[in-house]
This record gives C-alpha cells, structure tokens and sequence, in this order.
C-alpha cells in the first residue's frame, strides 16, 4: 500500500494560523469575522500533527492580522503560532502566548459597562491562574471567564 498525501494549497501572501488547538477553529473564525470578509480562507479542523495530535489550521489570503486580532486569538489558542508569508515562504512566524492585556476584541459582558455607550474601545486585562483564564473590564472592572467573553 503506498502513502497518500494531502496537502492544502500554499498562499503567495498573508497569515496563516497554524497549531490552533483542536476544536477552536471556528472559534477563531467567528472571532475574525468582518475582518476576513471577501477574504480567501482555508479552514481545516482535526488535521493530523506528525506527532498525532489532532490540530486546526486557518489561512487567510492577503491579510495580515494586527497585533490586537493576534492577541485575540491567542486567549482562544494560546498554544498557536502565526505565520507571515510572503512569496510564498514564512517571512515571519511567531509563537502565540495569552496576552496580558486585549483590546477592541471582545465586548464587555455587563450590560451596564460604559464601553457600551461611550466611544472607547474596549480593554480587558488578562488573568490566569491554573489553567482558569478571566478578563477583566477597564471600565467597569467586572471579570469574565474567558469561555464566555470569547463566544
């Protein structure tokens, strides 16, 4: 029996999100959102790691992420890595870890939180303790679990 493989098609020019725990995938799509509309996107969910570990991976054609969407992803993902390609190469690639701090990527759950109706952006500082990660408001200082801010 010979080996078959698959591969997904390389982009000229833009990011590729590799190493994505398994099953954040979509998370990390829902979270990109209007930032990536229009955009070619390569998605692939339970992709076999050389060493057999299940992961996810996302390409996205022509776009750079900023460093706040970055960060964003790495609260879903902190295990992932961010590639910048160009010409087809990694130009670029960089290990994940959580932020200590994220901006303008989550909104505030409290409904009541001036974030809601003053023009900032939000801000939320990042806290984790054994495993258990929560972001806390700037403005109003309530703590969320991360589960629930990222959804």
């Amino acid at each position: 029996m010979s080996n078959k493989t698959l591969s997904i098609q390389a982009i000229e020019f833009g990011t590729v999100i590799d190493h994505i725990e398994a099953g954040k995938g979509a998370e990390i799509l829902k979270l990109l959102g209007e930032y990536i509309e229009g955009v070619p996107v390569t998605v692939g969910f339970n992709l076999h790691t050389q060493s057999g570990r299940l992961k996810d991976l996302i390409k996205l054609e022509g776009v750079i992420l900023s460093e706040d969407v970055a960060d964003g992803v790495s609260l879903l993902s902190p295990g992932a890595s961010l590639n910048i390609i160009e010409d087809f190469k990694v130009a670029q690639k960089r290990s994940l870890g959580i932020a200590s701090q994220i901006t303008g990527t989550f909104d505030c759950l409290n409904s009541n939180c001036v974030s809601h109706t003053e023009p900032v952006v939000s801000r939320f500082s990042v806290q984790a303790d054994e495993g258990d990660i929560k972001l806390r408001c700037h403005y109003c200082e309530k703590s969320f679990s991360r589960d629930l801010v990222a959804v």
